[in-house]
């Protein structure tokens, strides 16, 4: 989990502001930002300042140690029973023994039972002097092992943190137009410096923006393809590259604590009601027993055939808005749902429009990529290309109707601003969905954990757990459904981009379970 204990959640303007753009769009100059949008953006990164601050980095020795820190269980007990909370005070030193005196260390909080496929994560807590309290919830009976991981030192993180503010020349975009019969690349991003003639691609509303340089001889609506690669430049001196050297990245902080021995003492369970959409999710906010995700906050629906699934589905629209993690989605249900069947919706490649169909059932599932950024070898169309707010514009929405949001992979190479705008965009847009479908159920799934020695500058887990927390600030208020593929993937000890698909069937249950 993030080591970030945010306290009350950041102060945005009030969004009752918003509402005056929400009547019609109005011809702006695209170089002035609405000023409440920008306000909010500017206010939100202040409060991510705040809570990353700068930390002196001189020489590894004074950078957090795992090795030298020390983990003492609280109140101990003689017998630990299911359902109680246990803490764990964690003491971070650096690497000559000295107690450290501030924190902002990014580490990940976790307990399992191998046997039993069990596991949670664990919320931590930072006093910002060196100390973090780490508390387990005793979901399940058995031995039970607890774990902290010291994924980042928090000069780690200041650095990261600073790299991000650097600019957009970190990914290479390559945008191929059409001239005749014959392809023409050219340089593309969210800021190209260049003094040529650009292709302005703005959306004036919500001052979105991207640039290509313009072809020779070839119009700026011939922008058929485009394909990304990393530019190997870096923000980060040697000396912070250390930091992010494998043998630095996810070391154990908790050694010296034995397992525990957890008891059932016949405590009565709390009978929880199902899972419904507007349901605030506490941390953790589920365990998984047994393989199975069980969430602890409500009630989960067993789907125990295919015809149960295909029944819930049963005259739904389904839009399924995001990256590949959500790709996932459509990819697994036709293994579930038999027929649920293909509709060929032409285009080539992974990134392609996907569609699945039960015409029995009268059952649409849709997965349509984000707009920009996206970051990817693979070249995708440009020819049908729309941010997630004009494609939630398009939707008439109704009871059967859902929505599933899924971004920030891949905004994590670029300045937070830019994915800032764009959540606070898809509320503007979800508010405007509200106002003449207000029975239309949104769901956000947040960003799942990755590869733990990915590179960290571009790609680390720190940016997507920042990015979550903006996510779950910016629609707060906002009744929608929360599906935390972030505490899944940790529960599940998943450090891979695209989880396996027995994660995969979890999300897509609490998916059923907010819709039918």
């Amino acid at each position: 989990m993030l080591l970030m204990d945010w306290g009350k959640p950041i102060a945005l303007k009030q969004w009752s502001v918003f509402k005056n753009y929400l009547s019609c769009e109005r011809a702006q100059d695209p170089d002035i930002l609405p000023r409440d949008t920008d306000l909010t953006v500017m206010e939100i990164i202040h409060k991510l300042d705040q809570r990353i601050p700068p930390r002196p980095f001189t020489h590894k020795n004074s950078t957090t140690s795992a090795k030298h820190s020390r983990a003492t269980i609280l109140n101990p007990q003689h017998t630990y029973c299911q359902g109680d909370q246990l803490d764990v005070l964690l003491e971070v030193r650096d690497h000559l023994g000295h107690r450290k005196e501030y924190g902002g260390d990014f580490l990940r909080a976790r307990m399992s039972s191998p046997a039993l496929k069990a596991g949670a994560s664990g919320k931590v807590t930072d006093f910002d002097n060196g100390t973090y309290l780490v508390s387990f919830t005793l979901f399940w009976e058995g031995q039970v092992s607890l774990s902290v991981l010291l994924i980042h030192p928090s000069e780690g993180v200041s650095a990261l943190w600073r790299a991000r503010k650097q600019g957009y020349d970190q990914i290479i975009f390559q945008g191929k137009f059409l001239n005749g019969t014959s392809e023409v690349v050219t340089e593309c991003g969210l800021a190209v410096n260049s003094s040529a003639e650009l292709c302005q691609y703005l959306d004036v509303r919500d001052h979105e923006a991207f640039y290509c340089v313009k072809p020779l001889h070839v119009p700026c609506e011939a922008f058929v393809y485009m394909t990304t690669k990393n530019r190997p430049i870096s923000h980060l001196s040697k000396k912070e590259w250390n930091l992010f050297h494998r043998s630095n990245i996810g070391i154990e902080m908790m050694k010296n604590l034995k397992s525990i021995v957890v008891f059932p003492c016949n405590k009565t369970k709390d009978i929880k009601k199902k899972c419904q959409i507007g349901m605030k999710a506490p941390l953790p906010s589920g365990y998984t027993f047994k393989g199975n995700w069980i969430t602890s906050f409500c009630k989960l629906t067993e789907f125990p055939a295919s015809k149960n699934v295909r029944d819930c589905l049963g005259r739904k629209l389904i839009y399924l808005m995001g990256d590949s993690t959500l790709r996932q989605w459509i990819e697994y249900l036709p293994k579930v749902v038999e027929t649920l069947k293909y509709f060929d919706h032409h285009g080539s490649g992974p990134f392609k429009t996907q569609v699945l169909l039960d015409i029995e059932k009268h059952s649409l599932i849709r997965w349509k990529k984000h707009s920009h950024p996206f970051v990817t070898q693979k070249l995708f169309s440009m020819k049908d290309e729309r941010y997630i707010p004009r494609e939630i514009d398009q939707i008439a929405g109704d009871s059967n109707t859902a929505i599933v949001i899924g971004i920030g992979q891949h905004f994590r190479p670029f300045p937070i601003n830019i994915f800032i705008r764009r959540a606070i965009n898809i509320r503007k847009a979800i508010e405007r969905l509200f106002m003449r479908s207000p029975e239309t159920k949104v769901i956000l799934k947040m960003e799942n954990t990755r590869e733990l020695y990915i590179n960290a500058e571009l790609f680390g887990d720190f940016h997507g757990s920042v990015q979550n927390l903006v996510m779950r600030d910016i629609f707060e208020d906002l009744r929608v459904g929360i599906i935390d593929a972030w505490d899944m993937t940790v529960a599940y000890s998943s450090n891979n981009i695209h989880p396996p698909n027995n994660i995969v069937w979890q999300q897509i249950r609490m998916l059923l379970d907010y819709i039918c």
